[in-house]
């Protein structure tokens, strides 16, 4: 395998990883308004979304299964947890539950990967932002989960910093 050969395909692993973020948190969003379960909204996902195409004829990137699971599971089974460190990262007065659903779902798949140990929390908190963009392209949002995020990754992962 040549150089250039492994470079596309470590590009090609971090294109999927991103698209497992994202996912992630439309899945967790999902879940949120229509009351799924994981297991049904998992399914969904991976049967009709990762590397589906769309009925315009777009094609969705293939997304990092692993990671897609990791980040939904570990932001329910970790929710109590992670809805208090963002909760300690927000200004005062103002609750988890009043912020937007998308980035409620954001932060909380954010969490689930800062909280385990198989990605640098700088990382995260990159990656999470491009999500943020993403869905809030005109917005402040980014810049707001930027500051959110470098508050809870401080919280979960100390040492790093």
């Amino acid at each position: 395998m040549t150089a250039q050969d492994r470079n596309a395909a470590r590009e090609a692993a971090r294109r999927r990883r991103s698209a497992a973020r994202l996912y992630a948190v439309q899945a967790l969003f999902q879940m949120e308004v229509s009351g799924q379960t994981t297991t049904a909204v998992e399914k969904e996902f991976e049967d009709y979304r990762f590397g589906a195409t769309t009925p315009e004829g777009a094609e969705m990137v293939e997304g990092d299964i692993d990671l897609f699971r990791a980040l939904v599971d570990g932001a329910v089974n970790e929710q109590a947890r992670i809805d208090q460190m963002t909760h300690r990262a927000l200004v005062a007065k103002w609750p988890i539950d009043r912020i937007d659903p998308t980035l409620r779902a954001l932060f909380r798949a954010a969490g689930a990967e800062l909280l385990s140990d198989k990605t640098p929390p700088r990382v995260v908190i990159v990656e999470f932002v491009e999500v943020a963009r993403a869905f809030f392209p005109e917005g402040r949002e980014p810049r707001f989960v930027n500051a959110v995020l470098d508050h809870m990754a401080r919280e979960a992962k100390p040492e790093a910093f």
